[in-house]
């Protein structure tokens, strides 16, 4: 089994930080891909950061130069620092990992976290 352990949401005012986390465990044996999307409220999940095993990263145009995602030197925790929060960013805030299981599997799987509440507001 895999888990992806997400930690760090909560209420923060626009214009306020927060640092996001993502610890992947149990049965892995590769991660190329993880990363970052959201659900606002009554809207689909859309993407917000990506990052590979290579160090390849892209972001949604609304948080460029804003958000920042990043990786471990082990590669199985995945974080997203957003700065200059604003109101539209309240959502609940998904982990996903893209993750080969073992060796002799060549088949990558989808993942997701639990999700984590993130709330701009004054």
């Amino acid at each position: 089994q895999v888990q992806l352990v997400e930690s760090g949401g909560g209420l923060v005012q626009p214009g306020g930080s927060l640092r996001l986390s993502c610890a992947a465990s149990g049965r892995i044996f590769s991660i190329p891909a993880m990363g970052w999307y959201r659900q606002p409220p009554g809207n689909q999940r859309e993407v917000v950061a990506t990052i590979t095993s290579g160090g390849m990263i892209n972001y949604a145009d609304s948080v460029k130069g804003r958000f920042t995602i990043s990786r471990d030197n082990a590669k199985t925790t995945v974080y997203l620092q957003m700065n200059s929060l604003k109101p539209e960013g309240t959502a609940v805030y998904y982990c996903n990992a893209l993750l080969g299981n073992d060796y002799s599997d060549s088949r990558i799987r989808s993942y997701w976290g639990q999700g984590t509440q993130v709330t701009v507001s004054s």
